[in-house]
Formats: structure tokens, C-alpha cells, sequence
């Protein structure tokens, strides 16, 4: 059993977050399955997981210091296609696509997207 329903987090244009999670879910096999209005945009695979809204306070959207959403890749050819993605889609580099010792097989990306949010892609099987 899975141990969320979802994730969110805020952007201050949505027109662009939707454009840059197009691409760099897509690169991970995900899909926009909604549209919220002016208020945002839900992706997931085959039920809603990762969600992208407008602050409902109206205050504009921040980053979380220290918080990271990381997304299960099938393979190591998907995290690199994730990363290149989010740079080509302008959001930046957080750490290239790598192994990462601190779990076997450990193979990941960081980046951020339009609003500064931490994004990573994690794939834990052998090359």
C-alpha cells in the first residue's frame, strides 16, 4: 500500500508549470489527467499522484527549504530523460544524473523547476 494519495506543490504561472510538467512527467511516463481551472493541474500514471495548484490563500507559492519530491523512474534511461527534460523545459540543474551511494543499484537527478521546487527521479535496479 502506498503511503500518500498525493503530492502538491505551489507555482506562481501555471500556464508554464503545466508546460515544463508535461514534459518532464511525460519523461517518466506520466500524464496530465486534469485540469483544475485557474487553479492548477493533476499528472499520474493511471490515478492522480502529483499535483501543481495556485496557493488556495492566494499568497504567492514558495519554496520549501529542505523539501524534495522525488519520483520512481523504471529505469536509469528515464531519470536521464527526466533531467533533460526539466533543463531543456528552463528549470535547473540540482545534481546530473548519477549513482548515488547511499542505496545499492541507486541511480538519480535533481533539478528544479519554474518556481524553485526540488524535484528528483530515483531508479534502484542495476544498470
Amino acid at each position: 500500500m502506498s503511503i500518500f494519495t498525493h503530492v502538491t506543490v505551489g507555482t506562481n504561472d501555471l500556464p508554464n508549470a503545466r508546460s515544463f510538467y508535461d514534459k518532464v512527467l511525460g519523461a517518466l511516463g506520466h500524464k496530465r489527467m486534469a485540469d483544475l481551472g485557474d487553479n492548477g493541474s493533476i499528472w499520474g500514471e493511471s490515478a492522480p499522484s502529483f499535483f501543481v495548484l495556485k496557493p488556495a490563500n492566494g499568497a504567492p507559492a514558495t519554496v520549501g527549504n529542505g523539501v524534495t519530491v522525488s519520483f520512481e523512474a523504471s529505469d536509469r534511461a528515464a531519470i536521464d530523460a527526466f533531467h533533460a527534460a526539466a533543463l531543456a523545459s528552463g528549470g535547473t540543474c540540482e545534481g546530473v544524473p548519477g549513482p548515488r551511494g547511499w542505496a545499492p543499484n541507486a541511480y538519480a537527478a535533481y533539478a528544479r523547476d519554474l518556481d524553485g521546487n526540488k524535484l528528483a527521479a530515483y531508479c534502484f535496479k542495476p544498470a
